[in-house]
């Protein structure tokens, strides 16, 4: 297997660290649009001919498909943030290889009835090309990283393992992570922190369908296992919800996340403010020559840590998981499946922050399970339209347990 991996970020960069570990694959080409960071990437594995770097505009889908022609790559590996899934996915398509993301193509509110009704729904886009995946008789294997990936995973081991029918499946990722030093420093990509935690939630019910609510509703308090305790986790728009009940039979399907109030009301005065906006706005330029055009959502990234810098000061665990709800042989059952990484692990064993680490890990999996021909079809498919039961158990080889809780 030769892969592309577009993106050396702080997810792309965990992702070179743990799949070096392995042998299944023949070489990973590193891209990024900044080719130091591509090549710092490949230099910390050290010694390796199985990686090599590239420079690569992840908006530039003739390029990218280029590239995976001129490198032989068996497969695009997007480590991009989700304005580039479009791109990268067409990409991958005219160039006739498999395609693998962690995010899917953006969503677009409705235009008069944001808060109950859908528009343009996450991963839409994705789907309606799901027939030209199928001619092509290749794999786009869609939000394959941990929420989405291995909840989706989770829900579906709970279909065909743990239940005879299921009320709800309920996504809650919580954790009790700290960064010394600074007042207000998001763990991942605030670029799409901003996005799925201000759009309109999505939720699902089997006799209503898709529909949405206003941002930060229904809060509730989730206990989260190993010491991470109880979190207030609120309705954000997430990928699971879109996916899951397509393969999974479920009368309600949500995503929690916990937030916590001061991130909420963080959140609340970037929107107040217009500072979410990703449509350009004029601004003066330094050297008083007119203006320039710049992304208001940039800006406040740009003025925030880069999260992949962030380790060293962060302290504590993150966990992503699964709570699933019906019956079992007649008997009500609540059963909480879960995935606990702990930062000062992942800082001593990869360098890399528990956040971007827990995410890699699972698209280095669902990679190698393609590659053994265990995973395998054509066409857009989310993770829950394959066995869990082969993805969960390669998860503990890789050193990482996942773990079940009777509610």
């Amino acid at each position: 297997m030769r892969v592309l991996l577009v993106g050396a970020g702080g997810v792309g960069t965990a992702i070179t660290r743990i799949i070096a570990r392995r042998s299944f694959f023949d070489h990973v080409v590193v891209a990024d649009y900044d080719l130091n960071r591509a090549q710092s990437a490949v230099a910390a594995l050290g010694p390796d001919d199985r990686f090599s770097a590239e420079r690569i505009d992840a908006s530039d889908e003739a390029a990218v498909t280029a590239l995976l022609r001129t490198r032989r790559c068996d497969v695009l590996l997007n480590a991009t943030d989700p304005r580039f899934v479009m791109p990268l996915f067409q990409a991958a398509l005219a160039g006739g290889v498999h395609y693998l993301d962690m995010a899917m193509s953006l969503s677009h509110p409705h235009p008069e009835n944001p808060h109950e009704e859908c528009g343009v729904k996450l991963g839409d886009a994705q789907f309606a090309r799901a027939a030209d995946w199928e001619t092509a008789g290749n794999l786009a294997l869609v939000g394959m990283g941990v929420e989405p990936g291995l909840s989706d995973v989770f829900a579906r081991y709970a279909a065909d393992e743990l239940f005879d029918e299921i009320d709800e499946v309920g996504i809650r990722d919580g954790a009790n992570l700290t960064v010394d030093g600074y007042d207000f420093a998001p763990s991942f990509s605030i670029w799409t922190t901003i996005e799925e935690c201000l759009n309109p939630p999505i939720l699902y019910e089997a006799d209503r369908g898709w529909f949405t609510t206003a941002p930060f509703s229904e809060a509730e308090v989730f206990d989260f296992p190993e010491g991470i305790g109880p979190v207030e986790c609120v309705n954000v728009e997430h990928e699971e919800v879109v996916l899951i009940p397509r393969w999974v039979k479920a009368r309600r399907v949500t995503f929690k996340y916990g937030l916590g109030e001061e991130f909420i009301q963080t959140l609340r005065t970037l929107h107040l403010l217009g500072l979410d906006r990703t449509a350009a706005v004029p601004v003066p330029a330094a050297d008083g020559s007119g203006t320039v055009l710049v992304s208001p959502r940039d800006v406040v990234a740009a003025c925030l840590p880069d999260p992949s810098s962030l380790g060293e000061r962060m302290r504590g665990k993150t966990c992503a998981g699964t709570w699933v709800k019906g019956t079992k042989g007649g008997q009500p059952r609540e059963v909480y499946l879960y995935h606990v990484v702990d930062n000062q692990w992942t800082m001593r064993e990869y360098g890399s922050q528990a956040v971007v680490w827990q995410t890699a890990i699972n698209p280095v999996v669902a990679l190698e399970l393609m590659e053994a021909g265990v995973w395998s079809g054509s066409g857009v498919l989310g993770p829950e339209a394959f066995p869990a039961g082969p993805f969960l158990g390669l998860l503990n080889e890789y050193g990482s347990p996942w773990g079940m809780r009777e509610q």
